[in-house]
């Protein structure tokens, strides 16, 4: 059995104390990373997939991801049937 506060065996993640140890060596790069991402969203010559990107990860980290929702309320007079031949 898995110790308290730990991952389990094999369930694909690392042991809690190995992120804790990752997390100490990555933190005095933060601030760095964080203006690098706001250097590429000003960054005039920078692509616009890569400003998307910086901007996408610094809203995901400051708000956190959105919700996804899924509707599965779906009727039979919904369903367009020359729409469903195409994919056959």
């Amino acid at each position: 059995m898995a110790e308290r506060g730990g991952a389990r065996p094999n369930s694909g993640r690392k042991p809690k104390d190995e992120e804790n140890r990752i997390r100490d060596l990555m933190l005095p790069y933060s601030l760095d990373a964080i203006q690098c991402l706001a250097n590429i969203i000003v960054d005039e010559k920078a692509r616009h997939n890569d400003k998307i990107s910086a901007s996408k990860i610094i809203i995901e980290y400051c708000y956190g991801k959105p919700k996804e929702t899924v509707d599965n309320n779906i009727t039979i007079n919904d369903i367009n049937i020359k729409e469903l031949v195409k994919f056959k």
